[in-house]
This record gives C-alpha cells, structure tokens and sequence, in this order.
C-alpha cells in the first residue's frame, strides 16, 4: 500500500544530521558578526545578535540553541573591545533574555513533536488495522492497492478496501464514506469489519451487500453526528467466482470500474443503479449484479471518487478512461504507481480528496482449492 503521507520513522528531534535550513541560525550569527566588525559603529549592527538563538529555538534542540546565545554574547564582548561605547551591558542583556526564551521555547515545540510523533504512530497502527496490507495474490489474481491521504498529516479517512479469497471465490470491497474525520473513519472501520466476515459466511453477494446496509445503519444510530443527519457510504462489491473467467459486480452508488482487456478499455456502469450504504430505507433496495468477461491478462481497477475527481489549475477533472487507455502495465503495481505520479502532476502535488484504488490482473485460471489469506 501507498500512501502521500511519508511514513515517521524517526523521532522529529535533533537529528545531528546538518541540512541547510538547520544552518539559518549559524550563517544569520556569522552575518550579522561579519557586518558589525566590518562597518562603522553608529549602525550597530551587534543588535541584531539576539535573533540568531530566536531563530535557533526553531529547528534547534535546547542546548545547540543555548550555545549559539552564548557564542553570540561572546562575540558581542569581543566587539566591545573594539567599541566601548556600542552600550554592550543591554546588547549582553537582550541576547541573555532572547537565548534563555528561545531555549524554554524550543523545548516546548520539541514536547508538542514528540506528542505529534506518538499520535501519528497510533494513527499508523490504526490504518494497518482498517486499512491492512493485501496479499499480493489471491488463488489466480494478482492484486495492488494505492492509498493517498489528501494531506500529509492525515494517515487515515473515510476511503476504504479490502480483498478476501473465500470459498466463493475472491471478493473485493471498495467505497467511500459520507464526511470526513473520525466520524468518517468510525463507519469506515464499521463495513469493512462486517465485510470480513460477511464475505466468508454468504454465498452471494446480495447477501453480503444487505449485512453492510445493516452494519452502517446501526453505526449511523449508534453513533450521531451533529453536521450531518446520518452516515452513508457508496461502495463496490466485486466477486471473481472459482475457476475466473467472470466478474460480478454490484455497484451501491460508486464511480464505476474500469477494465482492459482484448486491447479495449471499458467504463463498467451498473445496468441498474443500486442504492449507496444507508440510504436504502429513503430510495429502495433493489439491487442489481452485473456480469461482464474477466480473461486471463486482464486488468480491473476500482478506485474512490478521489481519483476521478482530481482536479487541475484549471478545474478539469482527471481523464482517467482515456489515460486508462494510454497505459498498458504488465502488471497492477506499475499501473498504480504510474496512477499515483499522474495523479500529483495532474494535480500539481496537492490532492483535495483521499483517493483509494485496488487494481487486478488475471493471471491463469483459478485454482478452487488454493483460497488466499485476506490479510
């Protein structure tokens, strides 16, 4: 799995390691020294000494910070030997006032990233849970996943996906829930629980689709939201039966798939719309299968609105039929981190939705007794 969110492995503390902006506050202290002895007196430059350790506490730890202050009041006493009246004992006072400030200052903004640093390792843990690895291969499918969060800090949100090899054959979930926080990820979290167990317990995917509208209704009930009357997901269930050559797909109100095979590519819209998560009760629950031809060598891809919808400078979405029709990967991994460059240079490297894609490529004929793990 892919995510536009780098993974921290390290602990956002001083490093050691001196990259050029960590040199600000050394080359700002070597300026404003060089410019005091080589100018006349009256401009002082010496008085601006006090912003180097300011601009230290910044990306600085607490004791580099509070040596620069003390290198800085010593070069401003050596100045004094060279200036008696440049009223050193309030430049000295200021640079001591500045570095002791700047020093309980950063030790501040180091607490607040060491908490940052542990929340986002609880949000890491989170995502493994709900959005946990796929294998790479169920029975005859090999399968990729991509996950881009649309802001950096972000590590999981109310897309969703999941891929099971059961007795049935394999299974595929993929949708998007209503919102976004942890409203969104609480409901997320909820179908795709269900989905887990629903897709080894039900022999058809009618059956597993009315669990889900079950599960996040009683979460919606559970769980209120105040900006919102309830929780309601788009989603798309897929089944690749023993043996291949077929898929059925059922689409509750999802953009729809895309496959690619005998040198064509096709948008697979729903014969009949089926109603998204939750909103059976207000417009029915008639809910329709479709089933198209799934080849060796073919390629699937289903993916979030994210992707689709991504925009450019100029607010045109992502053509992402035609662009499926320019690619021709070997294999899911390759379309999907070509999908995933595109993508940002579509979007000029700022998503405004996360984005979530599975895609498949069949590769010889099922085998009915080889069943993959889910996870």
């Amino acid at each position: 799995m892919i995510t536009s969110a780098r993974p921290w492995r390290r602990r956002p503390a001083y490093s050691g390691r001196w990259e050029a902006s960590r040199l600000a506050p050394l080359v700002l202290t070597v300026l404003i020294a060089g410019l005091a002895f080589s100018t006349p007196r009256e401009i002082a430059f010496s008085r601006l000494l006090p912003a180097a350790p300011a601009l230290a506490a910044a990306m600085w730890p607490v004791l580099p910070t509070m040596s620069l202050g003390a290198f800085c009041l010593l070069l401003m006493i050596v100045l004094s030997f060279f200036h008696t009246d440049l009223g050193t004992q309030y430049t000295s006072a200021a640079i001591i006032a500045v570095t002791l400030a700047a020093a309980y200052g950063s030790h501040v903004r180091l607490q607040r990233e060491e908490t940052l640093f542990q929340v986002r390792l609880v949000a890491d843990a989170a995502q493994k849970v709900l959005l946990r690895p796929l294998p790479h291969r169920i029975e005859g499918v090999e399968i990729e996943s991509l996950y881009l969060a649309a802001q950096e800090q972000a590590r999981i949100g109310g897309d969703f996906y999941e891929a099971i090899g059961t007795p049935y054959g394999v299974r595929l979930l993929i949708g998007d829930v209503r919102g976004k926080g942890l409203s969104a990820v609480g409901a997320a979290s909820a179908v795709i629980s269900c989905f887990r167990e629903a897709a080894y317990d039900e022999p058809d995917l009618l059956g597993i689709v009315h669990r889900l509208e079950t599960t996040v209704t009683r979460h919606s009930a559970a769980f209120p939201v105040q900006d919102q009357p309830e929780h309601f997901a788009t989603a798309l269930l897929a089944e690749i039966p023993p043996g291949g050559g077929r898929l059925r797909i059922l689409n509750c109100g999802h953009p729809p798939p895309l496959i690619a095979q005998c040198g064509k590519v096709r948008v697979l819209v729903p014969t009949i719309p089926s109603p998204p998560l939750n909103l059976a009760a207000l417009i029915g629950d008639r809910y329709w299968i479709d089933t198209v031809a799934f080849d060796p060598g073919a390629q699937l891809l289903l993916y979030t609105d994210g992707v689709s919808e991504a925009r450019d400078h100029t607010g045109q979405f992502f053509p992402l039929p035609d662009w499926m029709r320019l690619q021709d990967p070997e294999h899911p991994r390759e379309l999907l981190d070509q999908l995933h460059r595109d993508l940002l240079q579509h979007s000029g490297g700022r998503l405004d939705d996360d984005i979530a894609a599975l895609a498949l490529r069949r590769t010889a004929a099922q085998d009915r007794g080889v069943l993959g793990a889910g996870g």
